[in-house]
């Protein structure tokens, strides 16, 4: 077993000291190599799950193990060389460093780390997003698609247990969303890599060998 959650409740305090409940009793399990699907309205606990799974933020009660880890027993500092080594992230927005080549973005999380072949596997990276060209370029100089294909190429560069995609082509328009979509699924299939993917696009959803409907922060 890859991830594995149980009994997960995510909330939220409210101004007038009551809570939020936006995840309610979440029980998931993903094996290695399974491509899974997340789908629901706005508002229904989608990117908040993937927060969690990530790492970024903590559950309120309930366990998220990956690895065999339970995730939110872990310091911080654990917790981010954790990240690093067995998770890549996908988000809608692309956050590339702005003042960093496609190169210099890419190698990034491997450089952090001391990894000493960074530039050899940011190059690799780059060039299976098809983007060996545009190594020196920074990202004003990127289009919208090129932008996310090389924040794809930084979140596999990694070679993570499972990547986490939030919404990957909601800033795209819809040829180049349908572009990025074939590339990502082409590298998780080439590679085998695990995929959880969060997405309101069923066409992307239905992809992906198991889909997943949250609804009112519970999977119905």
């Amino acid at each position: 077993m890859l991830l594995e959650i149980n009994q997960l409740y995510k909330s939220f305090p409210q101004a007038d000291h009551g809570q939020i409940d936006v995840l309610k009793n979440i029980n998931l399990e993903i094996h290695e190599g399974e491509t899974v699907a997340v789908v629901g309205q706005s508002g229904s606990g989608k990117s908040t799950l993937l927060s969690l799974m990530a790492g970024l933020d903590r559950q309120s009660s309930g366990s998220l193990r990956l690895r065999e880890q339970e995730i939110s027993e872990m310091s911080e500092l654990k917790l981010t060389q954790f990240r690093a080594e067995n998770i890549g992230i996908i988000f809608q927005q692309f956050y590339l460093m702005p003042h960093l080549t496609a190169l210099e973005n890419v190698s990034l999380p491997l450089e952090m780390f001391g990894n000493k072949d960074h530039q050899k596997r940011a190059k690799e990276a780059l060039l299976q997003v098809g983007l060996s060209e545009r190594e020196q370029h920074f990202p004003h100089q990127l289009s919208g698609g090129e932008s996310q294909r090389v924040a794809i190429a930084r979140a596999v560069v990694t070679r993570p247990s499972i990547l986490l995609a939030d919404e990957p082509t909601g800033n795209l328009d819809n040829e180049t969303g349908v572009h990025v979509a074939n590339l990502l699924f082409d590298l998780v299939q080439t590679t085998g890599m695990t995929l959880l993917l969060v997405t309101h696009n069923m066409e992307m959803a239905l992809r992906c060998s198991r889909q997943l409907t949250l609804q009112f922060g519970t999977f119905q």
